[in-house]
């Protein structure tokens, strides 16, 4: 083998992480139901026999897609709020994060599916509730913490909060998305108002955030 030549493995990792990206652009704009195959493998720079090859269908492009978002979220955001041990400051973060998250042309993945989903009982809508419900239930265990120290005031039940708090922050990034640098600061004070915790004076966001 040549020196510096990418392996077979490696030409695939790469491929599908292009047909990956593509596909999660293409459900984020499109959603399921219209996704074209063919669109999908022309943006990436391959043929639609290299996508097969990689992928039995749609249904398995879609199920891996939502995997994919799911772990990229987790380490950009999650593995950031895990790190933090204080659980009002870990929600903050996670809210911050989800901002600069979003500004991303495949972050609308997880939400346009869900809404496509709802109601029907489907594997990508399966494997989409799944990872809503994983993130709610993060959500509610930080809320009881919280609670717990006295660092949030008592008030509905962690999962209701939960979903207002989940609710609260998609909407915002939804119709903010790409609007840096306000973005992280207007979901911060989204997030706030539905935890009961007071609103900062303003001012712009973190410089860290604001360059991300």
């Amino acid at each position: 083998m040549t020196a510096g030549r990418p392996t077979q493995a490696h030409r695939r990792a790469r491929s599908r992480n292009a047909l990956l990206e593509a596909a999660a652009r293409g459900l984020s704009r499109h959603g399921y139901a219209n996704l074209a195959l063919e669109r999908v493998a022309a943006e990436a720079g391959y043929t639609r026999g290299a996508l097969y090859h990689q992928f039995a269908g749609k249904e398995e492009l879609a199920l891996a897609v939502v995997r994919w978002v799911g772990e990229t979220w987790t380490a950009e955001v999650g593995d950031q709020a895990d790190a933090e041990p204080d659980p009002v400051e870990a929600l903050l973060l996670m809210a911050r994060g989800h901002a600069v998250y979003c500004r991303r042309d495949v972050a609308g993945v997880i939400r346009v599916l869900g809404v496509e989903f709802a109601g029907r009982d489907h594997p990508v809508g399966r494997a989409v509730a799944e990872v809503v419900d994983g993130l709610t239930a993060d959500v509610a265990r930080r809320v009881t913490a919280g609670r717990r120290t006295g660092a949030l005031a008592p008030g509905p039940p962690p999962h209701d909060t939960a979903l207002a708090f989940l609710g609260a922050l998609e909407g915002l990034v939804s119709q903010l998305a790409g609007r840096a640098p306000y973005d992280v600061e207007l979901a911060e004070r989204a997030v706030r108002g539905v935890l009961g915790l007071p609103v900062g004076t303003g001012g712009p966001p973190r410089e860290d955030l604001r360059q991300a």
